[in-house]
């Protein structure tokens, strides 16, 4: 990890930035099978600045949350969720949302949508969409997954959108390093 983009957890943990629109959930979709398919168990943490429900209106774990439970655990032998009810005010905070994770089970977590936090991150960047590089300005990139490699500054590597295989062989040596 670089030392200017420290976090307190005890696998890596990699950012995926971009500006909405770019593509950011769609290379990670590509990019867990990758990475998953080298051996690696893999979580995600995605921040929504959108009202959200993932239970189901009418059934118990929807009921109990309406009828004023701050936190309901909803766990079968196929997956478990851990619904949490925020203030409406008060954005999570990434090291926060890291402690609710099991390192113990992970290899990495990829997080989308902590731009500004001070994490490793791959830059998403499409020509088309005419934005900004924002490795120019945030240290924490280490790279640029694009569309348009001849566009990245000399010295930011610049790895192709396309091509997950590539974008996961230099996740896993990120990771080694």
């Amino acid at each position: 990890m670089r030392p200017d983009c420290p976090i307190p957890f005890p696998i890596p943990v990699l950012g995926i930035a971009a500006r909405s629109g770019t593509g950011k959930t769609s290379l990670i979709e590509r990019l867990i099978p990758a990475l998953v398919a080298r051996g690696l168990q893999v979580a995600t943490i995605k921040r929504s600045h959108h009202d959200f429900d993932i239970d189901r209106p009418g059934k118990d774990s929807d009921r109990m949350r309406r009828a004023g439970a701050r936190q309901v655990l909803l766990a079968s032998a196929h997956r478990s969720a851990l619904i949490t009810e925020g203030d409406r005010r008060t954005e999570p905070q990434l090291p926060a949302l890291l402690l609710q994770l099991d390192p113990t089970a992970l290899d990495l977590v990829l997080v989308e949508g902590f731009r500004r936090d001070p994490i490793p991150k791959l830059e998403v960047h499409r020509r088309a969409l005419g934005q900004p590089l924002l490795c120019l300005e945030d240290p924490c990139v280490i790279a640029v997954v694009t569309d348009a490699p001849a566009e990245i500054p000399p010295g930011v590597l610049a790895l192709p959108l396309e091509d997950a295989g590539r974008v996961a062989a230099f996740v896993v040596d990120w990771m080694v390093f």
